[in-house]
């Protein structure tokens, strides 16, 4: 057996249960050939590459199971995390509108929704920039901010028409406010940009209109390999996307035959509310299609409500200070009862984005109403969020078998997104109920840990930092998970979630070669700290994808 790669030295948390400590792994035809100890050096013939890791931890690599490949797209707009005040945001702008002379549109990122202390309009974004078009973009990508010039180039100054949940809010002028709520209110923004086509699944669940060129295929790749790159520098080598189509999936192919991917990517067929049940012959077919170890679908992704910032996520209860308003579920009760047993009988899972307790409920009750029509199955339905959860639908997550996937940096205070303000959204009695996580697994839940990039800082070690650190809410109990199963969450768990199992997220003798190994012993580093550690090495397949600059190994 010639074997390509050996790791020795290394302090190996593995993720396995029959073996979950090591010190070395070696790797041959993308696959791991070996785990143990002295005795797998032994293994090493004349090409095979040793890597002595210096008592660093060795895991496998991280799962990403619940991101954007559109991320791509957004590291090359203007980057607003942590910016505040109308100074600093005219100062942005002004250096960035100065290096991008030909951008239709100044696209920025990662606004909070204070960032000027008070609801943005489009006449404070005149103010910041009046002769160009620009558009700022919360930090959850729920909500979009435009100046008049942009609103007026993409035809909604003066409002436009839009499915339930989504609004171009109208000011008392009778205009446009500047604000734009959900996808398919800011699609013609994007439109304007430049950069919809790769927005298309997520908001419309639609592919590309007509034939996309050989140089648009190009820049949409481009936009992938740019993500791709910055995942592989965190140790990421299994991405689950909830954005993307058919298009999407064709692209990957392309890229995989050319030995161009970085990670192992799923890709999910978008439902839409005003979508009829045949639709899903699309998802069936994208299932069908694409089933590889590097590229494939067989999940569907919907959206029940929004996000509890813009007060789009559908709640139980009323909003603070909003008697009345508690949002509405995206799906009718029956009609999504309905649509989650089709996709069941079917046999492929279902990801919901349920952010209010209500959308939770919702969901739930859809999940359940599939199981009793078809009967149970190892589907591993998903929940992806849940921001706010009623007491009495925490024990059915485990009781269904239903997924928590969970995002460490959304919890506010404990990563970018700031405690500041979420006593407007969250009453204080409810802040019991938020963000739970330990909670969910001691009931029973399933996990699966995320970053939800580009809406936070995709580094999986800054969110096990979140993970581990993050404070209590007032009233609330200690929400924090330990080490060990943070990083499961990151590696078996994610796996788990994905039906991938049998491929990745484990150190285990025949499973794929996805390793990362970190910059230093994640068991022996404060918490505190380890967000700030590195990543010196990502290997994919059995592929280098990443070697930090001063690792030699």
């Amino acid at each position: 057996m010639l074997v390509d790669m050996i790791l020795t030295d290394a302090k190996v948390l593995t993720m396995d249960p029959l073996q979950p400590r090591a010190t070395a792994v070696a790797v041959a035809g993308g696959r791991i050939v070996a785990v143990g100890g002295a005795e797998v050096a032994a293994l090493a013939g004349s090409g095979t590459r040793l890597v002595r890791c210096g008592g660093r931890t060795l895991l496998p690599g991280f799962v990403e199971s619940h991101m954007h490949l559109f991320g791509g797209v957004e590291l090359q707009h203007l980057q607003l995390t942590g910016v505040t005040g109308m100074a600093a945001l005219r100062a942005a702008f002004a250096g960035f509108a100065a290096a991008n002379p030909d951008a239709p549109v100044l696209m920025a990122e990662g606004v909070e929704y204070g960032i000027l202390g008070h609801p943005v309009t489009r006449a404070d974004l005149d103010a910041v920039l009046a002769d160009r078009p620009i558009a700022l973009r919360a930090m959850d990508h729920h909500t979009v901010w435009c100046n008049t010039l942009c609103l007026e180039r993409a035809g909604l100054l003066h409002g436009a028409a839009m499915p339930p949940g989504h609004e171009v809010v109208i000011g008392p002028d009778g205009l446009a406010s500047g604000e734009l709520r959900e996808f398919e209110a800011f699609d013609p923004v994007l439109a304007l940009a430049g950069v919809a086509r790769m927005y298309l699944g997520i908001a419309k669940g639609a592919e590309p209109a007509g034939l996309v060129s050989v140089a648009e295929r190009a820049v949409d790749n481009a936009h992938i390999a740019r993500g791709m790159q910055h995942c592989a520098e965190r140790g990421i080598t299994t991405l689950v996307s909830m954005d993307g189509n058919r298009y999407t999936l064709e692209l990957l192919a392309e890229m995989e035959a050319a030995g161009r991917l970085l990670q192992r990517v799923k890709v999910p067929f978008h439902m839409k509310p005003d979508m009829a049940l045949d639709e899903l012959d699309r998802a069936s077919a994208m299932a069908a299609d694409f089933q590889g170890e590097w590229v494939q679908s067989g999940f569907v992704k919907m959206f029940m409500d929004g996000v509890i910032d813009s007060r789009t996520a559908y709640m139980l209860q009323d909003y603070p200070g909003m008697p009345g308003h508690r949002s509405e579920p995206l799906f009718g009760a029956e009609r999504f009862k309905d649509i989650c047993t089709e996709i069941d009988r079917r046999g492929l899972q279902i990801a919901v984005h349920a952010i209010g307790d209500g959308a939770v409920r919702v969901t739930i009750d859809g999940y359940e109403a599939a199981r009793l029509r078809n009967g149970p199955r190892d589907a591993r339905h998903r929940i992806e969020h849940i921001e706010l959860i009623d007491r009495a639908d925490v024990p059915r997550l485990g009781a269904l078998a239903i997924t928590a996937s969970l995002q460490p940096p959304h919890a506010p205070g404990a990563m970018d997104f700031p405690l500041e303000g979420m006593e407007a959204v969250v009453a204080d009695h409810r802040l019991p109920d938020a963000f739970l996580c330990k909670t969910l697994v001691d009931s029973g839940a399933s996990l699966a840990f995320a970053s939800d990039w580009p809406v936070t800082d995709v580094s999986v070690m800054r969110g096990i930092q979140a993970a581990l650190t993050r404070v209590p809410y007032a009233g609330a109990q200690d929400e924090r998970v330990g080490l060990m199963a943070a990083l499961r969450a990151y590696t078996a768990g994610g796996a788990w979630a994905a039906h991938l199992e049998g491929l990745t997220g484990m150190l285990r003798v025949g499973l794929a070669a996805d390793l990362v190994l970190i910059d230093g012993d994640i068991e022996a580093l404060p918490a505190t700290r380890i967000g700030q550690t590195a990543v010196a090495l990502t290997v994919c397949g059995g592929k280098t994808t990443h070697a930090a600059g001063g690792f030699v190994g």
